[in-house]
Protein backbone atom coordinates (compact mmCIF):
# COMPACT_ATOMS: atom_id res chain seq x y z
CA UNK A 1 0.00 0.00 0.00
CA UNK A 2 1.32 3.37 -1.01
CA UNK A 3 0.38 7.07 0.55
CA UNK A 4 -1.18 7.58 -2.82
CA UNK A 5 -3.24 5.25 -1.69
CA UNK A 6 -4.10 5.94 2.17
CA UNK A 7 -7.49 7.67 2.25
CA UNK A 8 -9.53 6.28 5.63
CA UNK A 9 -7.44 6.82 8.58
CA UNK A 10 -9.11 5.91 12.34
CA UNK A 11 -8.03 7.15 15.50
CA UNK A 12 -8.41 5.56 19.05
CA UNK A 13 -8.10 7.79 22.23
CA UNK A 14 -8.81 11.41 21.40
CA UNK A 15 -7.42 12.77 24.63
CA UNK A 16 -5.73 15.59 25.61
CA UNK A 17 -3.54 15.18 22.64
CA UNK A 18 -5.04 12.07 20.56
CA UNK A 19 -6.97 14.64 19.44
CA UNK A 20 -4.79 17.05 18.50
CA UNK A 21 -3.08 14.75 16.25
CA UNK A 22 -6.25 13.38 15.14
CA UNK A 23 -7.29 17.38 14.06
CA UNK A 24 -4.26 17.47 11.87
CA UNK A 25 -5.26 14.29 9.95
CA UNK A 26 -8.29 15.57 9.41
CA UNK A 27 -7.13 18.94 8.41
CA UNK A 28 -5.08 16.88 5.86
CA UNK A 29 -8.26 15.85 4.07
CA UNK A 30 -7.74 12.27 5.15
CA UNK A 31 -11.16 10.79 5.71
CA UNK A 32 -11.06 9.92 9.35
CA UNK A 33 -13.07 8.04 12.33
CA UNK A 34 -12.55 8.28 15.66
CA UNK A 35 -13.31 6.56 18.45
CA UNK A 36 -12.64 7.13 22.49
CA UNK A 37 -14.34 5.24 25.69
CA UNK A 38 -15.92 8.77 26.58
CA UNK A 39 -18.06 10.22 23.22
CA UNK A 40 -17.57 13.74 24.79
CA UNK A 41 -13.80 14.41 24.13
CA UNK A 42 -14.52 13.50 20.59
CA UNK A 43 -17.36 16.12 19.75
CA UNK A 44 -15.09 18.61 17.95
CA UNK A 45 -13.43 16.45 15.78
CA UNK A 46 -17.10 15.42 14.92
CA UNK A 47 -18.28 18.32 14.65
CA UNK A 48 -15.49 18.89 12.40
CA UNK A 49 -16.29 15.81 10.17
CA UNK A 50 -15.00 13.09 11.46
CA UNK A 51 -16.87 9.78 11.37
CA UNK A 52 -17.81 8.28 14.77
CA UNK A 53 -17.31 4.91 15.55
CA UNK A 54 -19.16 3.31 18.58
CA UNK A 55 -16.15 0.44 19.09
CA UNK A 56 -12.25 -0.23 17.93
CA UNK A 57 -12.92 -2.78 15.74
CA UNK A 58 -15.67 -0.51 13.96
CA UNK A 59 -13.26 2.54 14.22
CA UNK A 60 -10.57 0.30 12.10
CA UNK A 61 -12.46 -1.90 10.16
CA UNK A 62 -12.24 -0.22 6.24
CA UNK A 63 -9.20 2.02 7.88
CA UNK A 64 -6.26 1.69 6.20
CA UNK A 65 -3.94 2.95 8.67
CA UNK A 66 -5.13 3.43 12.41
CA UNK A 67 -3.51 5.08 15.50
CA UNK A 68 -3.62 4.29 18.93
CA UNK A 69 -3.11 7.00 21.62
CA UNK A 70 -4.69 5.70 24.87
CA UNK A 71 -3.26 5.64 28.46
CA UNK A 72 -2.12 2.23 30.20
CA UNK A 73 0.06 -1.07 28.21
CA UNK A 74 -2.92 -3.22 29.72
CA UNK A 75 -4.89 -0.57 27.49
CA UNK A 76 -2.70 -1.50 24.51
CA UNK A 77 -3.02 -4.98 24.99
CA UNK A 78 -6.71 -5.36 25.16
CA UNK A 79 -6.94 -2.96 22.49
CA UNK A 80 -4.66 -5.12 19.52
CA UNK A 81 -5.06 -8.39 21.54
CA UNK A 82 -7.90 -9.29 22.71
CA UNK A 83 -10.70 -11.63 21.05
CA UNK A 84 -12.00 -8.25 19.49
CA UNK A 85 -9.23 -6.71 19.32
CA UNK A 86 -7.55 -4.38 16.23
CA UNK A 87 -5.23 -7.28 15.40
CA UNK A 88 -8.05 -9.86 14.45
CA UNK A 89 -10.42 -6.71 13.01
CA UNK A 90 -8.65 -4.54 11.00
CA UNK A 91 -8.27 -5.48 7.33
CA UNK A 92 -5.13 -7.36 5.92
CA UNK A 93 -2.25 -4.65 4.70
CA UNK A 94 -3.71 -2.33 7.05
CA UNK A 95 -1.12 -0.07 9.53
CA UNK A 96 -1.75 -0.06 12.92
CA UNK A 97 0.37 2.36 14.22
CA UNK A 98 0.51 3.02 18.73
CA UNK A 99 1.13 6.66 20.21
CA UNK A 100 0.88 5.65 23.20
CA UNK A 101 4.42 5.27 25.32
CA UNK A 102 4.45 1.91 26.52
CA UNK A 103 6.03 -1.35 27.04
CA UNK A 104 8.61 -2.31 24.42
CA UNK A 105 8.34 -6.26 25.22
CA UNK A 106 4.40 -5.52 24.26
CA UNK A 107 5.01 -3.38 21.12
CA UNK A 108 7.17 -6.03 20.17
CA UNK A 109 4.35 -8.98 20.66
CA UNK A 110 1.98 -6.64 18.60
CA UNK A 111 4.35 -6.53 16.04
CA UNK A 112 4.72 -10.36 15.78
CA UNK A 113 0.67 -11.11 15.99
CA UNK A 114 -0.08 -8.41 13.24
CA UNK A 115 2.34 -9.54 10.90
CA UNK A 116 0.87 -13.61 11.17
CA UNK A 117 -2.57 -11.69 9.85
CA UNK A 118 -0.74 -10.15 7.20
CA UNK A 119 -0.83 -6.62 8.52
CA UNK A 120 1.77 -4.12 9.27
CA UNK A 121 1.96 -3.16 13.11
CA UNK A 122 4.70 -0.61 14.75
CA UNK A 123 5.45 1.36 17.68
CA UNK A 124 5.40 5.31 17.46
CA UNK A 125 5.34 7.16 20.80
CA UNK A 126 5.74 10.40 20.93
CA UNK A 127 7.42 13.71 22.31
CA UNK A 128 6.74 17.20 22.33
CA UNK A 129 4.03 17.61 24.89
CA UNK A 130 0.04 19.21 24.35
CA UNK A 131 2.12 22.02 22.67
CA UNK A 132 3.66 20.22 20.24
CA UNK A 133 0.20 18.18 19.72
CA UNK A 134 -1.27 21.33 18.70
CA UNK A 135 1.40 22.96 16.54
CA UNK A 136 1.59 19.60 14.77
CA UNK A 137 5.78 19.75 15.60
CA UNK A 138 6.22 16.34 17.78
CA UNK A 139 9.32 14.09 17.51
CA UNK A 140 8.05 10.59 16.49
CA UNK A 141 10.04 7.55 17.96
CA UNK A 142 9.65 5.00 15.78
CA UNK A 143 10.32 1.16 16.26
CA UNK A 144 10.65 0.62 12.83
CA UNK A 145 13.07 1.31 9.84
CA UNK A 146 12.76 4.56 7.52
CA UNK A 147 12.09 2.10 4.89
CA UNK A 148 9.12 -0.02 6.60
CA UNK A 149 7.23 3.11 7.55
CA UNK A 150 7.57 5.12 3.83
CA UNK A 151 4.12 3.73 3.10
CA UNK A 152 2.45 5.83 6.16
CA UNK A 153 4.64 8.98 6.06
CA UNK A 154 2.46 11.11 4.25
CA UNK A 155 -0.13 11.01 7.34
CA UNK A 156 2.72 11.06 10.05
CA UNK A 157 3.83 14.46 8.52
CA UNK A 158 0.75 15.67 9.22
CA UNK A 159 1.40 16.16 13.36
CA UNK A 160 4.93 15.96 13.23
CA UNK A 161 8.36 17.80 12.25
CA UNK A 162 10.98 15.10 13.43
CA UNK A 163 11.36 11.53 13.38
CA UNK A 164 13.72 9.14 14.42
CA UNK A 165 14.19 5.63 13.34
CA UNK A 166 15.14 2.79 15.85
CA UNK A 167 14.86 0.15 13.27
CA UNK A 168 12.83 -2.97 15.45
CA UNK A 169 9.94 -3.45 16.91
CA UNK A 170 10.05 -1.73 20.80
CA UNK A 171 12.91 0.06 19.51
CA UNK A 172 10.87 3.02 19.55
CA UNK A 173 9.20 2.37 23.11
CA UNK A 174 12.93 2.31 24.73
CA UNK A 175 14.23 5.18 23.20
CA UNK A 176 11.04 7.26 24.72
CA UNK A 177 11.49 5.48 27.93
CA UNK A 178 15.09 7.07 27.56
CA UNK A 179 13.94 10.57 27.37
CA UNK A 180 10.96 9.93 30.21
CA UNK A 181 13.80 9.08 32.43
CA UNK A 182 15.85 12.01 31.62
CA UNK A 183 12.82 14.57 31.70
CA UNK A 184 11.66 13.04 35.31
CA UNK A 185 15.29 13.42 36.44
CA UNK A 186 15.27 17.32 35.11
CA UNK A 187 11.65 17.44 36.49
CA UNK A 188 12.90 17.14 39.78
CA UNK A 189 16.36 19.15 39.13
CA UNK A 190 14.06 22.40 38.71
CA UNK A 191 12.10 21.90 41.72
CA UNK A 192 14.76 21.29 43.45
CA UNK A 193 16.20 24.34 42.62
CA UNK A 194 13.44 26.64 43.19
CA UNK A 195 12.86 25.39 46.50
CA UNK A 196 16.36 25.92 47.46
CA UNK A 197 15.79 29.48 45.61
CA UNK A 198 12.40 30.23 47.73
CA UNK A 199 14.05 28.99 51.11
CA UNK A 200 17.09 31.44 50.70
CA UNK A 201 14.70 34.25 49.83
CA UNK A 202 16.22 34.51 46.32
CA UNK A 203 13.71 35.70 43.62
CA UNK A 204 12.60 32.46 41.99
CA UNK A 205 11.67 33.86 38.67
CA UNK A 206 15.02 35.15 38.31
CA UNK A 207 16.54 32.56 39.22
CA UNK A 208 14.91 30.61 36.43
CA UNK A 209 16.00 33.29 34.01
CA UNK A 210 19.51 32.20 35.02
CA UNK A 211 18.68 28.23 34.58
CA UNK A 212 16.90 29.42 31.27
CA UNK A 213 20.72 30.68 30.09
CA UNK A 214 22.88 28.44 31.32
CA UNK A 215 24.23 24.50 31.69
CA UNK A 216 22.14 24.00 34.70
CA UNK A 217 18.79 25.06 32.48
CA UNK A 218 16.23 21.87 30.15
CA UNK A 219 13.29 22.38 27.97
CA UNK A 220 11.56 21.26 31.41
CA UNK A 221 13.01 24.01 33.24
CA UNK A 222 12.53 26.88 30.25
CA UNK A 223 8.62 25.74 29.76
CA UNK A 224 7.00 24.16 32.76
CA UNK A 225 8.70 25.81 35.63
CA UNK A 226 7.57 29.24 35.20
CA UNK A 227 4.10 27.63 35.45
CA UNK A 228 4.81 25.84 38.65
CA UNK A 229 6.32 29.39 39.58
CA UNK A 230 2.78 30.56 38.79
CA UNK A 231 1.00 28.16 40.74
CA UNK A 232 -0.34 26.87 37.29
CA UNK A 233 -0.91 23.09 37.56
CA UNK A 234 -3.17 22.44 34.80
CA UNK A 235 -2.86 19.50 32.54
CA UNK A 236 -0.42 19.13 29.24
CA UNK A 237 0.72 15.76 30.55
CA UNK A 238 -0.19 14.01 33.19
CA UNK A 239 1.36 13.24 36.35
CA UNK A 240 0.06 9.94 36.62
CA UNK A 241 1.20 9.49 33.14
CA UNK A 242 4.98 10.43 33.85
CA UNK A 243 4.50 8.32 36.73
CA UNK A 244 3.76 5.38 34.75
CA UNK A 245 6.30 5.73 32.13
CA UNK A 246 9.14 6.17 34.97
CA UNK A 247 7.62 2.39 36.08
CA UNK A 248 8.09 1.06 32.61
CA UNK A 249 11.52 2.18 32.61
CA UNK A 250 12.34 0.30 36.07
CA UNK A 251 10.99 -2.37 35.25
CA UNK A 252 13.08 -2.34 31.83
CA UNK A 253 16.07 -1.55 34.16
CA UNK A 254 15.27 -4.12 36.58
CA UNK A 255 15.28 -6.85 33.28
CA UNK A 256 18.74 -5.50 32.33
CA UNK A 257 19.93 -5.42 36.00
CA UNK A 258 21.04 -2.27 36.09
CA UNK A 259 20.09 0.92 38.66
CA UNK A 260 19.12 4.21 37.50
CA UNK A 261 18.97 6.18 40.72
CA UNK A 262 17.95 9.38 39.06
CA UNK A 263 14.53 7.41 37.62
CA UNK A 264 13.68 5.42 41.41
CA UNK A 265 13.78 9.05 42.80
CA UNK A 266 11.49 10.62 40.62
CA UNK A 267 9.36 8.00 40.80
CA UNK A 268 9.02 7.95 44.33
CA UNK A 269 8.30 11.37 44.32
CA UNK A 270 5.47 11.03 41.47
CA UNK A 271 3.96 8.37 43.17
CA UNK A 272 3.90 10.77 46.31
CA UNK A 273 1.83 13.32 44.26
CA UNK A 274 -0.60 11.01 43.00
CA UNK A 275 -1.67 9.28 46.08
CA UNK A 276 -2.16 12.69 47.57
CA UNK A 277 -4.29 13.58 44.70
CA UNK A 278 -2.19 15.11 42.33
CA UNK A 279 -2.54 12.02 39.82
CA UNK A 280 -4.45 14.40 37.33
CA UNK A 281 -2.68 17.31 37.49
CA UNK A 282 0.24 18.54 34.49
CA UNK A 283 3.96 17.16 35.80
CA UNK A 284 5.16 20.54 37.04
CA UNK A 285 2.97 20.17 39.88
CA UNK A 286 5.90 18.17 41.09
CA UNK A 287 7.07 21.42 43.09
CA UNK A 288 3.85 21.03 45.21
CA UNK A 289 5.84 18.55 47.41
CA UNK A 290 8.18 21.11 48.48
CA UNK A 291 5.40 23.61 50.03
CA UNK A 292 3.27 23.68 53.00
CA UNK A 293 0.51 21.54 54.00
CA UNK A 294 -1.77 25.15 53.66
CA UNK A 295 -0.45 25.31 50.40
CA UNK A 296 -0.97 21.63 49.18
CA UNK A 297 -4.37 21.88 50.57
CA UNK A 298 -5.41 25.08 48.38
CA UNK A 299 -3.94 23.35 44.96
CA UNK A 300 -6.52 20.10 45.93
CA UNK A 301 -3.62 17.89 47.41
CA UNK A 302 -4.50 15.80 50.96
CA UNK A 303 -1.60 14.30 53.09
CA UNK A 304 -3.59 12.03 55.17
CA UNK A 305 -4.06 10.22 51.80
CA UNK A 306 -0.79 8.97 52.29
CA UNK A 307 -1.90 7.17 55.48
CA UNK A 308 -4.53 4.95 53.46
CA UNK A 309 -1.96 2.87 52.79
CA UNK A 310 -2.90 0.18 49.99
CA UNK A 311 -6.17 -0.30 51.97
CA UNK A 312 -7.99 1.40 49.40
CA UNK A 313 -5.50 0.99 46.67
CA UNK A 314 -4.07 4.46 47.16
CA UNK A 315 -6.18 5.48 44.10
CA UNK A 316 -8.51 8.46 42.77
CA UNK A 317 -11.85 7.57 41.49
CA UNK A 318 -11.65 9.02 37.80
CA UNK A 319 -14.72 9.90 35.46
CA UNK A 320 -14.10 6.29 34.09
CA UNK A 321 -16.17 5.68 37.46
CA UNK A 322 -13.48 2.37 37.64
CA UNK A 323 -12.06 2.23 40.95
CA UNK A 324 -8.73 2.93 39.63
CA UNK A 325 -9.44 5.39 38.14
CA UNK A 326 -8.70 4.63 34.41
CA UNK A 327 -10.33 6.91 31.46
CA UNK A 328 -9.31 3.92 29.40
CA UNK A 329 -9.26 4.51 25.40
CA UNK A 330 -8.07 8.41 25.64
CA UNK A 331 -5.14 8.88 26.89
CA UNK A 332 -6.02 9.83 29.97
CA UNK A 333 -6.12 7.43 32.72
CA UNK A 334 -5.47 7.50 35.67
CA UNK A 335 -3.84 5.12 38.92
CA UNK A 336 -2.36 6.65 41.46
CA UNK A 337 -1.08 4.92 44.26
CA UNK A 338 1.87 2.91 45.59
CA UNK A 339 1.18 -0.55 43.46
CA UNK A 340 4.85 -0.05 42.42
CA UNK A 341 5.08 -1.04 38.93
CA UNK A 342 3.81 -4.72 39.04
CA UNK A 343 0.43 -5.41 40.06
CA UNK A 344 0.26 -8.54 37.91
CA UNK A 345 0.47 -7.27 34.72
CA UNK A 346 3.60 -9.20 32.98
CA UNK A 347 3.97 -5.82 30.31
CA UNK A 348 5.60 -3.27 33.43
CA UNK A 349 2.68 -1.75 33.86
CA UNK A 350 1.47 0.35 36.95
CA UNK A 351 -1.76 -1.03 37.58
CA UNK A 352 -4.10 -4.04 36.05
CA UNK A 353 -7.40 -3.11 37.48
CA UNK A 354 -9.23 -1.86 34.06
CA UNK A 355 -12.42 -1.67 32.32
CA UNK A 356 -13.07 -3.19 28.61
CA UNK A 357 -11.43 -0.37 26.16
Amino acid sequence: MTTNHIRKVAFIGTGIMGARIAGHILDAGFDLTVHNRTKEKAEGLIAAGATWADTPAEAAADADVVFTMVGYPSDVEDLYLSTDGLVRRAKKGAWLVDLTTSSPELARDIHDAAEIEDIHAFDCPVTGGEQGAIDATLTLIVGATKSQVAPVRGVLETFSSKVFYFDKPGGGQTAKLCNQVSLASCMVGYADAMALAEQSGIDVSRMLEVLASGMGGSVASRELAPRSAAGDYKPGFLAEHLRKDIGLARASSEELDITLPGAENAYALYDMLCQIGGSRMGTQALTLLYQDEETCRAAGLDWSQLDRGDDEDGCDEGESGCSCGHDHGDGDGACCGGHGDGCGHHHGEGCRHHEEE
